[in-house]
C-alpha cells in the first residue's frame, strides 16, 4: 500500500505533525490539512501539500489518516456532506483520534455506506515514539482492510491488529485502566513508606530493584519524589479516557469496575483542585485524603 499511495492526514497537533513528516520522508505523496493552517504548512516546507480544507484533502486519498480532537470532532469532519461525498470508493480511513469504541463503530457504519474502509488506531508512545517511527499503533476493524494498510502503519510505528470495529480504542482505555491503576497504586504506596519513616528516595531505589519494577516506575515514581508535576502527561486527558472506559463498561453492562472508578475519583478531584498537572500528582490528592504531611522533597 506505500507505493503510489496518496496519503491524506487530517490534524497537525505536535505528534500528528512529526507522523505527517515520516510519511513524507518516506516518499509518500501527502495533503495536509488542519484547522490551524500555520500547522500544515509548518510540515509541508518539508513536501507534502496543503489542502484548504478537509474535502481538498481526501479528494484524490487512497488513504485518509486523522489525529483530531475529542469527539464529536472526527464525525463532524469526516462525515460532514462535502469531505463524504469527496472520499472515493475504496479509500482506507485510519482514524487515531482519541474518541470513544462506541463512535467509531458509528463512523465506521456510515463510512460503509460510502463504500469507504474504516480501520481505528490509536497510538501510544508520544512524541519520543513519534520521532522514532515507534509508536505502538493498536488497530481495530476488518483484518484484510488491516493488512491492506499495515506496510503504511510501519512507516509510524508497530501495528497490532486486535479485533473488530472500535477494538483499537478499546485496548487503548484498557492501556489507560492500568497506567492510571499503576499510578494511583505506586502515590498510596510512596504515602505509606514515606508517612513511617521511609526514605522516599531510597524507597524508589528499592521498589526499582523488586518485582515491582515497571514503566510506571521509571518516571512517575521520579517525579512523585522530586515533587516535579510540571504536565507530561496530562490529568485531564487520563481522567476522559478512564470516564470513557467507564461509559463503555455501562454500555457493555458491565458492573461497576472499581480501580477504574476510583482512579478516575482521585483524577477528578486532583484537576478540580490543581488544574491539568501531570498524572503523577494523584500522589498529591491521596496525601490530602490520607491526612499527611508530606516529606518528600519541595
Amino acid at each position: 500500500m506505500t507505493e503510489s499511495c496518496n496519503v491524506a492526514f487530517l490534524g497537525i497537533g505536535l505528534t500528528g505533525g512529526i507522523m505527517a513528516r515520516r510519511l513524507i520522508a518516506a516518499g509518500l505523496p501527502t495533503t495536509l490539512w488542519d484547522s490551524a493552517s500555520d500547522e500544515a504548512a509548518a510540515v509541508a516546507s518539508i513536501g507534502g501539500t496543503v489542502a484548504a480544507s478537509p474535502a481538498d484533502a481526501v479528494r484524490d486519498a487512497h488513504v485518509v489518516l486523522t489525529m483530531l480532537g475529542r469527539n464529536p470532532a472526527v464525525a463532524d469532519i469526516i462525515l460532514a456532506e462535502a469531505t463524504a461525498q469527496a472520499l472515493q470508493p475504496g479509500t482506507v480511513v485510519i482514524d487515531m483520534s482519541l474518541i470513544s469504541p462506541s463512535e467509531v463503530r458509528e463512523n465506521a457504519a456510515r463510512l460503509a455506506e460510502l463504500r469507504v474502509a474504516h480501520i481505528d488506531a490509536p497510538v501510544s508512545g508520544g512524541v519520543r515514539g513519534a520521532e522514532f517511527g515507534s509508536l505502538v499503533i493498536v488497530a481495530g476493524g476488518d483484518p484484510a482492510v488491516f493488512a491492506r494498510v499495515e506496510h503504511l502503519l510501519r512507516v509510524l510505528g508497530r501495528p497490532i491488529h486486535v479485533g473488530p470495529a472500535g477494538t483499537g480504542q478499546l485496548a487503548r482505555l484498557a492501556n489507560q485502566i492500568i497506567v492510571g491503576a499503576s499510578i494511583g497504586a505506586l502515590a498510596e504506596a510512596l504515602v505509606l513508606a514515606e508517612h513511617g519513616g521511609a526514605d522516599p528516595i531510597n524507597v524508589r531505589k528499592a521498589l526499582r530493584a523488586g518485582f515491582a519494577e515497571s514503566r510506571v516506575l521509571e518516571l512517575p515514581l521520579e517525579r512523585m519524589v522530586a515533587r516535579n508535576f510540571t504536565t507530561k502527561t496530562g490529568s485531564a486527558g487520563q481522567l476522559s479516557a478512564l470516564e470513557d472506559a467507564l461509559d463503555t463498561a455501562r454500555a457493555l453492562d458491565l458492573k461497576p469496575m472499581p480501580y477504574t472508578a476510583l482512579t478516575a475519583d482521585l483524577l477528578r478531584t486532583l484537576v478540580e483542585r490543581s488544574g491539568d498537572i501531570d498524572h503523577s500528582a494523584m500522589i498529591l490528592e491521596l496525601e490530602r485524603r490520607c491526612g499527611t504531611a508530606s516529606l518528600l522533597v519541595d
